[in-house]
This record gives C-alpha cells, structure tokens and sequence, in this order.
C-alpha cells in the first residue's frame, strides 16, 4: 500500500524556492530517502508551499518521516505548519 506524507509550510518566498528547486535539481536525495515521488506545490502570491513525498510501503515511510524530520530549517521551503500521513486511494498519471 503506497502512502504519502505531506507537508504544508508557510512563509515561502518565490526567491527561496527557486534556491531550493535549483539545489533539489543538483543534488541527491538524502541518504537512505526511499521515496518513490516528490511533488512541491508553490502558491508565490500566498508564500506557502505543500510537500507531497511518495513512499511504497510503510518501513520506507518510517523511515522518509525521519530522515525529512531530522533536516536542517534550511533544507526546508519554510516554516513547517503540518505534517500528515495519507494512505494513496488512488492515483492517475499522464
């Protein structure tokens, strides 16, 4: 069963998440982050931003929720407001 974990953050400026999509575009993912998708949703105008992170099963949940809990502030869009886990009921791609 596939879940995601997805996060709202707020304070999200158009400056800093184009630092950060440049810097996600160069780097690797975190040691150890089995996730299987990220999708990163901006609204500039509002500065908030939604993290959807993808994961196959529950152990590489458990251990993505981890891993993404322990970063630094400054790997993050901005300030954290919720964290929720959603099992996937479904899911269409073009």
């Amino acid at each position: 069963m596939a879940l995601a974990r997805v996060v709202s953050f707020e304070g999200v400026s158009s400056e800093h998440m184009a630092e950060m999509t440049a810097r996600m575009r160069n780097e690797d993912p975190p040691e150890g982050l089995d996730a299987t998708e990220l999708l990163l949703l901006h609204d500039p105008e509002g500065e908030q931003a939604v993290a959807v992170v993808f994961f196959a099963d529950e152990e590489a949940y458990r251990q993505g929720d981890q891993i993404l809990d322990s970063l630094p502030a400054d790997d993050t869009p901005g300030r954290r407001s919720s964290v929720t886990k959603y099992t996937v009921a479904y899911r269409m791609t073009a």
